[in-house]
This record gives C-alpha cells, structure tokens and sequence, in this order.
C-alpha cells in the first residue's frame, strides 16, 4: 500500500499486535500502515505520517535510537508503546528524547486512540498558534524559527527536543513560579509519575545557561513548587 500523507505508523515487533492495532483505528477513520522493519518505517517515514506509535524495542534496532534519528529530523508526535516489566528508563528516556506520549501494554485500543487523538488535537493547536520569531534574555538568545540557542558571544549551544519545549515554557512565562505539574503537561511529557524528566531537564538546561550551576541565577527551585526562571525576557 502506498501511504498517503496524514497516516499513522504502528511500528512494533508483534504482528498479532499490529494488526490488532490497524484494524482497529481503520475502524475509526484512521489510515495506518504497519511496519515490521527498521527499512519499512523509514519508507513509510517519507510520506509524511501525520503519528507513529513505537516500540522502543522494536525490531533487531534500539527503538530508542530510531526515535532519536526522527527527532533529528522531524516533529511527527510519537506514542511509544513499552510492556508493563520494562524499565521505567525506557519510558522517561523516551520522553526526553522527544515523544509526546507513552502507553504501557497490555492496552485497551480505544485507550490508544484516545491519546492518538490528543496528541493531534495538540499538534493542530500548536500549529494554528502564531508563534513569535523568538526571545532574547541576558545576552541569549533562542531563534524559534531555527529552533537554535545562541550563546551571548554568539555560539550555536546544542539543545535536545525536550530541552527546547522546558525552555520555551520558561521564557513565555518568566518570574512566576511553575510547578512541576504545569511544565510536564505544557511541554507534552505525559504526566504519570515523571516530574524527574523535568528535573532531568532543568539539570541539563543549567548545565547550558548557568555560570555555576551550583548556585543557578537564572532558573531558580521554588521550594515546594517547582521553578522560576527569573531573568527579563524580551520577545521578538
């Protein structure tokens, strides 16, 4: 079959599973294309799917490392799809490395096609959002059409997909205090039991902004909160 543009990709070991999985949301209006193979999804990947729903151990390949190779490239939203026994780490570290959701098998169908349609409820939100260009705050400066960091001496500082949204989120609400809560859900990490990806991330964005992270100026805890990013921020 070749896929149309706006399909949906079950990439995952189980055959039984994905066409369970395909039967199912064709029935609520849904195309889907099953892919078995590192090599299928990369083609399926060429058309343009508007999600894929993944197995971080799919294939003979670390799914992991495939979604990190389609965050290099894209901002399709991604479900990762883990079994109960599998570690927690595989779960957070696909949050941080850029999907939108996760869900634990044995699942429901009708769960996942409720958080395939939240997903792109929240995907089209984002995308009719006007965005600015970007904001600048003590000499930094973050370009949102890049989607790029620059140092105050004018440096490219490499950032992850999730360290982008956690900043993001910061800079369009600076000085007020944001509980972990608010920044798991604003920045699409689902919300079950993993305010560490935040903590995790606002480790990371330190590491990158601070003069010494052991004393942080810019993002500061709010003690029984969360954080605050205090510095000014000017929009452009």
């Amino acid at each position: 079959m070749v896929p149309k543009v706006g399909h949906i990709i079950i990439a995952d070991d189980d055959s039984t599973l994905r066409q369970t999985l395909s039967s199912y949301l064709e029935e609520h209006d849904h195309q889907v294309i099953a892919a078995s193979s590192r090599r299928e999804l990369n083609r399926h990947m060429q058309a343009g799917p508007a999600l894929i729903v993944l197995d971080p151990q799919f294939g003979q390949n670390d799914g992991l490392d495939i979604l990190r190779d389609i965050r290099s490239t894209s901002d399709v939203p991604v479900i990762i799809i883990t079994g109960q026994k599998r570690d927690e780490k595989d779960r957070v570290a696909g949050l941080e490395l850029g999907a939108d959701d996760y869900i634990l098998k044995p699942f429901n169908p009708r769960e996942l096609l409720a958080r395939i349609r939240a997903v792109l409820r929240r995907c089209r939100a984002h995308a009719r959002r006007p965005e600015r260009c970007g904001y600048r705050f003590d000499g930094w400066k973050l370009d949102l059409r890049s989607r790029r960091l620059l140092h105050p001496d004018g440096t490219l500082v490499p950032m992850r997909r999730g360290e982008f949204a956690l900043l993001l989120a910061f800079l369009k609400s600076p000085q007020r205090p944001l509980s972990r809560e608010y920044l798991l859900r604003v920045t699409r990490f689902h919300e079950d039991a993993l305010d560490r990806s935040i903590d995790v991330g606002v480790f990371r964005l330190r590491r990158k902004l601070e003069n010494n992270r052991n004393a942080p100026c810019i993002i500061q805890t709010a003690r029984g909160i969360g954080y605050v990013f205090t510095s000014s921020v000017e929009p452009f």
